[in-house]
């Protein structure tokens, strides 16, 4: 039985409840992406309601969308502290479960709202070893390396799939279907909250049921990149990588330690 009580959450806003257009994403100035922002708030307290009446007894939430800067100031539970990226490392050895909440699934993805890997602009398909993965891969690898199982997955159908494969018995919140990549069907806000919370409580509650996800080291990760270009700037400061052609570098990971270690 896993005894460490703590939970980690790492929200995204792609799968939020009720973003229902890139818009909301992509045009920070409009009145969407705050609304956008809202929702995301209303998602991650029903996931720390949930781990906590699931019988955590510490919740730490990462704003894992862009630069960092979605949440709303006081609008947080209060009962949950927000963390940083640095911080991970000391706080995955005193946590029981990570949960990701408002995921989208990997790049080409069918049917999936806004499917990308790290960035739709640049990157177009991100590998550990010969594995095709998108974040939620990533998150689930990370905390795996402390013996962490990724318990709770919320998003569109396709996340949850997605997460249901790497992670089987994962419970997961669907809380909207893709009409084309860029509009999806939600469901209502409050409902996609419930579905959240009680997939939260649900998984913390059984966390023990749900194995890590181990990657052995070493293992390599590799991006192909869209252009060329990209390929280029990744060379041009990053030493330790190989150019395998001209889209395409790899890295070889033999530590699981910070966040950084299973990226590029």
């Amino acid at each position: 039985m896993n005894e460490r009580k703590s939970v980690f959450i790492c929200t995204d806003l792609e799968g939020i409840s009720g973003v229902d257009h890139i818009d909301m994403v992509m045009k920070t100035e409009e009145d969407g992406y705050r609304r956008a922002c809202e929702l995301l708030m209303q998602d991650t307290n029903a996931a720390v309601a949930g781990a906590f009446d699931g019988g955590a007894d510490a919740v730490y939430v990462l704003d894992g969308h862009g630069g960092g800067k979605n949440f709303i100031p006081g609008m947080l539970d209060p009962r949950a502290v927000q963390v940083k990226m640095d911080d991970m490392p000391k706080l995955m050895k005193e946590c029981g479960a990570t949960m990701q909440i408002g995921l989208h699934a990997m790049s080409g993805t069918m049917n999936a709202f806004l499917d990308h890997t790290q960035s739709s602009v640049s990157v177009h398909d991100y590998y550990f070893n010969d594995m095709k993965i998108g974040e939620l891969m990533q998150d689930g690898v990370y905390s795996g390396a402390f013996g962490v199982p990724c318990v709770t997955v919320s998003g569109d159908k396709a996340a949850c799939a997605e997460a249901e494969h790497f992670f089987p018995g994962v419970y997961t919140a669907c809380v909207k279907t893709a009409k084309e990549r860029n509009i999806a069907d939600c469901l209502p806000p409050e409902e996609g909250a419930r579905l959240i919370y009680e997939a939260a409580k649900a998984g913390f509650m059984h966390r023990a049921e749900i194995k890590p996800y181990v990657l052995p080291t070493p293992y390599t990760v590799t991006i192909e990149f869209n252009r060329a270009d990209y390929c280029d700037d990744v060379c041009r400061w990053r030493k330790d990588v190989e150019r395998l052609d001209a889209r395409t570098v790899r890295s070889r990971k033999t530590k699981t330690e910070t966040y950084w270690d299973v990226l590029l």
